[in-house]
């Protein structure tokens, strides 16, 4: 009951602030944060057609949660074919991805905001049989409201962060999250860890199943003509280049990174730094500065060849990571470095083959670090700052076998734990959630 009263609470003040929250969105647009044309899908107004027939609804907040998506929508393709699938994302970047990656088949929308006038609008309008979240989208009125309306609930891959766990723990709000938990059908988490913490969320025991991370699932999306032949010229120039790759940099970080190059380049003068920055405008601006600073720098969007004295490579373009990881036999994994930071997927550069670096600063990717160490514990080196990532950079650098032995060792974690993910998550979305349907 208390649960109940609290919903009505937040379903009030939702109400009351949708005003604010449509100028908050039409001032994100006027920021470039929203899209120009396409930002009224975010208040539940659809812009394409709904086919006949059963519909099922992935939702993924950004590019990450859409990106592990894919091989689970692609299956469900597969199994049922008369299947429409519609795919949410909220960010302009996961748009720009996902738009030319998604299947052909599939029905791409912006998320509505969690507004009443919103999720009404849209589930009535698209009238999903099934909605499948990603990760940690636990929103009070889309959750309610589909139950209402008899619509199944996934939440596949699902994490709840120790912050998010300590909030929604607390005396006056378990008993919302209690009662949006017992609204689904299917929680799949993505670790045992996040597993009790869904219980102690009272979660009801027998919706928790185990399949493992999606993000261990690597699917090999390509790249567009023109970005294959720059990625092959730019093999080409790395092959007699000692190279190493720092990717998903944040703010900050860039001057750890940079402070490394500068000790790896008085050591050994054909080293090349590749630095993907978790945004791209960052990018450009750590290639503004260089430049300023008199350093010969190359941006990845412009497609240009290195230039002599070229030391630092800047990607500030979006979806290449996967095959970037292989020109490097070295990935330094950012977003670990400074506190405020939670980390970032290291399996895609496992996939790849690289020897993997990543900071202490980890959330809820410590799970797969721990994973990967347990199965070999050369596969993943946790480095607790500067002076212990460049150490050991140089040793990697320097230590052809140790080299090899990471590189090795990270490629084989990596296939012992993506094996068979999807097909256990479809035997599960199948059992909980189609079966029970017809």
């Amino acid at each position: 009951m208390k649960g109940f009263v609290l919903y009505k609470i937040y379903r009030a003040l939702s109400y009351s602030l949708s005003p604010l929250l449509r100028l908050h969105l039409r001032w994100r647009r006027f920021r470039g944060r929203e899209h120009p044309r396409r930002w009224p899908e975010r208040l539940g107004h659809p812009s394409q057609s709904r086919f006949p027939g059963p519909l099922i609804w992935f939702h993924a907040v950004s590019l990450g949660e859409g990106m592990i998506a894919i091989p689970v929508i692609k299956q469900c393709i597969q199994k049922m074919p008369n299947l429409n699938v519609l795919v949410t994302t909220t960010t302009m970047s996961a748009f720009e991805v996902l738009s030319d990656r998604l299947p052909s088949e599939t029905i791409f929308q912006f998320s509505p905001l969690d507004t009443p006038a919103s999720i009404h609008s849209f589930l009535h309008y698209w009238k999903p049989n099934a909605i499948v979240l990603m990760e940690s989208e636990l929103w009070p009125n889309l959750i309610m409201y589909a139950s209402k309306n008899g619509i199944k609930l996934a939440l596949l891959n699902a994490r709840m962060s120790e912050k998010s766990f300590n909030i929604w723990s607390r005396p006056v709000l378990l008993p919302l999250i209690s009662l949006m938990l017992s609204k689904f059908s299917l929680i799949v988490p993505l670790s045992t860890l996040q597993g009790i913490r869904f219980q102690l969320l009272q979660a009801p025991p027998s919706i928790i199943n185990f399949s493992g991370d999606l993000k261990y699932v690597i699917e090999d999306f390509g790249v567009n003509q023109r970005g294959r032949k720059t990625l092959e010229d730019l093999r080409l120039q790395l092959a007699n280049r000692q190279v190493w790759l720092a990717a998903s940099i944040h703010m900050g970080e860039e001057e750890i990174i940079l402070g490394i190059h500068g000790a790896l380049m008085q050591l050994q003068s054909n080293i090349m730094t590749i630095i993907v920055p978790r945004h791209p405008p960052h990018g450009r601006d750590i290639a503004k500065k260089l430049e300023k600073e008199g350093q010969s720098v190359v941006l990845r969007s412009q497609h240009e060849k290195l230039k002599p004295g070229t030391n630092i490579y800047v990607v500030d373009t979006l979806g290449e990571l996967r095959q970037l990881y292989t020109l490097t036999p070295i990935a330094v994994i950012g977003g670990s470095f400074l506190p405020h930071l939670s980390g970032h997927n290291i399996s895609e550069a496992a996939a790849a083959g690289c020897a993997i670096l990543t900071g202490c600063h980890v959330g809820h990717f410590s799970h797969m670090v721990l994973e990967m160490q347990r199965l070999n514990p050369l596969s993943v080196l946790q480095v607790s700052g500067k002076l212990e990532l460049e150490k050991a950079l140089i040793e990697l650098l320097t230590n052809a076998t140790l080299l090899e032995e990471r590189r090795i060792a990270a490629k084989e974690a990596f296939g012992l734990l993506s094996s068979d993910i999807v097909s256990n998550i479809w035997n599960l979305l199948n059992f909980h959630i189609f079966s029970k349907q017809q």
